[in-house]
């Protein structure tokens, strides 16, 4: 026995280690929820000009105390999440560590760590895979085993990391690596990871089986600006490419169409419910970046939707889909909980106008053509009117709805 436990032994390693190749960090089995400075508060420094805007201790613990106190935290939102621009220039000399910079962050990262623990939260931070982040600041590259021990021994939870200033060529590999480097502190940490972006704008096709190994949430594509139009072509990216990247989202793995920019100055009221449905259809992140202290209440209204926040939260986790196109009016549509007794899906059903002709547009589908073939029916809700119960629904039956210019209308169909 002795002698055949050694000569096994070679093969027993190697599979343990081949096991321990994958991410395998059992979070993330929900699309995550959560603030990130980036869209809204880029890269201010200033805090002398600019004291609530700029990247310091102070906005990420007013955000915690607001995510708190504002009903998000009980939506489900739950990741306060710093972006770049939160480094000094230089690493530490005689430790190599990354710094926080000293003028905007005084208490360092593990205050306030727990003063975003403490309010019931997470707590998320922003590196770079190159040299240096996008703008300027230390990357990880050569460190990243230092790197992802302190981030462990700052309590981070959700780690983003970045692609600027780094060879797309070793992205393939070096992000897996960093992963691993995380699982192995020991500490939980939710992984989101950038080089599908990188690839898809060099030209190349990501690995998306490697990604779903080694990663819980990856950016496909490019970052969102606060205007529709940026909106609409990160949904026109999704629509356009769903064939090879819808099959891969999914529990603890997610495609990531960008952040929540709800709030801010680009969306209208409609409009912010466009961006809210299609993420929820997605089964996206939702990650906002905004000032939650200057939300409006009828926005806060959307981003707190419990029903449009359900759908996202699906236990199901099967990204959706656009079924169709008819009169400019695209019909998304994704599968979700309850399954009826034969297991037929409910559906949540997305109908997005590319219209500007000036007047609600009123269009009649069958749900045979919205691919809704369930003999029982479906009872139908409007998820922006939660007391609106439309009545039951059956596969030759005509559903009515009515979208203003570059809106959304959108139901559930939940299966009788």
């Amino acid at each position: 026995m002795y002698v055949v436990s050694l000569f096994l032994f070679p093969f027993l390693l190697l599979q343990l280690l081949q096991s321990g190749l994958a991410l395998q960090n059992g979070l993330a089995l929900k699309p995550p929820m959560g603030w990130m400075s980036w869209q809204r508060f880029r890269c201010i420094t200033d805090c002398k000009a600019y004291p609530d805007e700029c990247i310091s201790e102070h906005l990420f613990r007013r955000h915690a105390d607001l995510m708190a106190s504002e009903g998000y935290a009980d939506a489900g939102y739950e990741y306060v999440i710093i972006d770049d621009c939160w480094l000094e220039k230089n690493r530490d000399r005689t430790t190599n560590k990354l710094v926080a910079d000293r003028k905007r962050f005084p208490s360092g990262l593990n205050a306030l760590a727990d003063h975003i623990h403490n309010r019931g939260l997470k707590f998320g931070l922003y590196q770079d895979f190159g040299t240096n982040t996008c703008a300027g600041y230390p990357g990880v590259i050569n460190n990243m085993q230092l790197d992802a021990q302190t981030f462990a021994d700052w309590d981070v939870d959700y780690v983003k990391l970045d692609g600027c200033f780094a060879n797309i060529s070793d992205m393939a590999t070096g992000y897996p690596e960093f992963g691993r480097l995380l699982n192995a502190t020991g500490r939980p940490m939710v992984y989101s990871c950038s080089w599908p972006a990188y690839q898809e704008e060099s030209g190349e096709v990501p690995d998306y089986e490697s990604l779903k190994e080694h990663c819980n949430l990856w950016r496909n594509w490019d970052d969102i600006d606060d205007s529709l139009e940026s909106v609409m072509q990160i949904i026109d990216y999704f629509g356009k490419n769903q064939d090879r990247i819808q099959p891969h989202g999914g529990p603890g793995h997610w495609n990531d169409p960008d952040m929540l920019i709800l709030g801010n100055y680009g969306l209208s009221y409609d409009q912010s419910k466009l961006q809210m449905a299609i993420w929820a259809v997605l089964a996206a992140p939702l990650i906002m970046s905004n000032d939650l202290a200057k939300v409006e209440p009828r926005i806060k209204n959307i981003l707190q939707n419990r029903d449009v926040i359900a759908v996202n939260q699906d236990p199901l986790g099967i990204q959706g889909r656009r079924v169709l196109i008819k009169n400019d009016i695209e019909v998304w549509r994704r599968p979700i909980t309850p399954q009826n007794d034969v297991q037929e899906y409910s559906f949540a059903v997305a109908f997005v106008s590319r219209r500007t002709d000036g007047a609600p547009y009123a269009i009649t589908f069958t749900l045979k053509e919205l691919l809704l073939m369930n003999e029982n029916g479906y009872g139908v809700q409007d998820l922006f009117e939660s007391k609106s119960n439309l009545g039951v629904f059956r596969p030759e039956n005509h559903f009515s709805t009515r979208v203003i210019p570059n809106g959304v209308t959108f139901y559930k169909f939940t299966a009788l």
